[in-house]
């Protein structure tokens, strides 16, 4: 087969409002079409991707470096054995003259291509993409649903708002929620989520807070305090992602779950957290997302990090509330995956029949990673790559 053209464009994304650092209005992610010579219906077969949720689109580095690399590749190197296409040969065509570190920019337009091309190897396939990750990666082992949070609560609505939003949640199959903090003084939160807090029963375990990397070390202690006694299921990036120190400290002072890692690009910025974090394997969670971190070849290497440091898997549900990060989770095992069912439109959410039972997502069983499946991502994809 041959990889024949690779298209990207900007993919605007409704806005949630504002988090304690980032106001997400005019959003843009990058999006990645890859058109190969197989035919399915008459039609050319097509791989579909995207940037992770949250950040903006980095269309240059895709135009300007990453896409040429590989179309000026010869077709037979970036094939596998059986002369299909090879996300892990493409990703090492599309790094060649980049020097190592400055993962940021380049970490997120990577993620675009690779889940473009995984998602063609599944159509090449017939199978959902979990099954064939499941695989070659996995001994064959998957599982059937995959644990699910809703992710939302930002600061808009005022408190009737947010007790609608999870009421809303629960009414679509989740259990647990995660809301926003850190934009208000102290006070102000602990009332927002005394009011989540309500609305679940006031069970803490079924609630995790995210303050977007926005404490300082005493801001971070302070608000750890206040929420200690609740019992919430995590305490989500309190301070900036590569503050290493701020949470070792606050994990020695911190009784309950710590989360953080999706502001992490690479398996070395992996391996550094839990080198000098101060994360927990028995209780932390990380969210390494492969969206946002060079797509799956830089992510199995994250997971061969943990493997190697006594972490296991299910500590890690990926950031990003996206269809490919839910594959990943299936197929490789892991403990769960973010959602943002109602917000970051048209890629908030999986596919439109998607089922959550209990705060669990069942798969459908559709080739690729299933965006064909998002109606509105859908009519998006195919009107702007003109691929149908």
């Amino acid at each position: 087969m041959k990889i024949i053209d690779i298209r990207e464009a900007d993919l605007p994304i409704t806005s949630p409002g504002a988090n304690a650092v980032v106001d997400f209005a005019g959003l843009k992610t990058s999006a990645v079409a890859v058109v190969s010579d197989c035919l399915r219906g008459g039609r050319p077969l097509v791989g579909y991707g995207f940037g992770s949720i949250g950040r903006w689109s980095e269309g240059g580095l895709l135009r300007e470096r990453f896409i040429p690399r590989i179309m000026a590749a010869k077709p037979e190197e970036l094939l596998d054995a059986a002369g299909i296409v090879d996300p892990m040969k493409c990703a090492v065509m599309a790094m060649r003259n980049e020097k190592p570190g400055g993962h940021g920019g380049r970490a997120v337009a990577l993620g675009a291509l690779d889940m473009a091309l995984w998602d063609l190897v599944a159509k090449l396939a017939d199978q959902p993409l979990y099954r064939v990750l499941a695989d070659r990666f996995n001994e064959g082992r998957t599982d059937p649903d995959v644990a699910v949070y809703a992710a939302g609560g930002y600061y808009n609505g005022g408190a009737q708002g947010l007790r609608d939003e999870i009421a809303g949640y629960l009414d679509l199959g989740y259990r647990e929620v995660k809301m926003k903090v850190g934009a208000v003084p102290l006070a102000e939160d602990m009332a927002r989520i005394e009011v989540a807090l309500a609305a679940l029963d006031h069970d803490g375990g079924r609630l995790a807070v995210d303050a977007n990397g926005r404490f300082t070390l005493e801001e971070a202690l302070a608000f750890g305090h206040a929420i200690a006694p609740l019992g919430l299921r995590w305490y989500e990036e309190p301070g900036d992602p590569l503050d290493y120190r701020l949470m070792a400290v606050l994990s020695e002072s911190y009784p309950g779950a710590l989360a953080t890692g999706e502001n992490l690009f690479s398996h070395q910025d992996a391996r550094n957290l839990l080198r000098y974090g101060g994360m927990r394997a028995d209780r932390d969670i990380l969210q390494f997302d492969a969206g946002l971190s060079y797509g799956l070849p830089d992510y199995l290497r994250t997971l061969a990090v943990m493997d190697g440091m006594g972490w296991s898997r299910r500590r890690l549900h990926p950031h990003g509330g996206h269809q490919m990060s839910l594959h990943i989770a299936a197929g490789l095992g892991l403990g769960g995956n973010e959602s943002y069912p109602g917000v970051f439109r048209p890629l908030g959410g999986f596919a439109d029949a998607s089922r959550i039972e209990n705060g669990r997502a069942i798969l459908p069983d559709a080739p690729g990673i299933g965006l064909e499946l998002k109606g509105p991502l859908w009519r998006w994809l195919r009107g702007t790559f003109e691929t149908e």
